[in-house]
């Protein structure tokens, strides 16, 4: 199965593993309210599924991306799919592993200007991870949030304070910037 991203590139998805793509339109709307800041960045894909939103990251010029992915099969995607857009001077890193264990004892990477966190909608994984990020972050860094529209998130997660939300039919993206210095 395959899916395009932005240059009309296109990208391998894993069939049969339960992975849910963001749908382009949400990408695409993501990409968007971001131009122009992605360029150069550090961009952390959390349950990066397909690793379509990282994908879309390197394509806007962010110069490292990190993944973490629980699927050894997606993994292996993803690493490929990201090999296909990385450009020289760009890097990226995809993280095979659970990501409560991963984020409990800490990544052992610099901080992410951006992570984007889309987690399986029923894995019951937001409460658990929202209080996990801050430490990933500069400060002043945006955390994503994809969620169903019709799912609550909290204004404030500790030193994350939630200033946008859109929503994209069932899908919803909430904006978090990172008040503090949690390190």
């Amino acid at each position: 199965m395959g899916l395009r991203i932005s240059g009309k590139r296109a990208l391998q998805t894993p069939a049969g593993l339960g992975t849910r793509p963001t749908p382009g339109r949400v990408r695409q709307a993501l990409f968007n309210i971001l131009r122009g800041q992605v360029e150069g960045c550090r961009w952390l894909d959390l349950c990066c599924g397909a690793g379509t939103v990282g994908a879309e990251a390197l394509c806007h010029g962010a110069a490292f991306v990190a993944g973490i992915e629980i699927a050894a099969p997606a993994c292996r995607i993803i690493r490929a799919n990201w090999a296909k857009v990385a450009q020289p001077g760009q890097s990226f890193q995809v993280i095979q592993g659970d990501a409560r264990k991963l984020l409990s004892r800490g990544l052992g990477l610099d901080p992410f200007d951006y992570v984007y966190f889309a987690p399986p909608y029923e894995a019951g994984l937001y409460a658990p991870l929202l209080p996990l990020i801050p430490p990933l972050l500069k400060p002043g860094g945006t955390l994503i949030v994809e969620h169903r529209s019709s799912h609550e998130l909290p204004d404030q997660v500790g030193s994350l304070l939630r200033f946008d939300q859109r929503a994209y039919g069932q899908t919803a993206l909430a904006f978090y910037r990172h008040l503090g210095e949690e390190r």
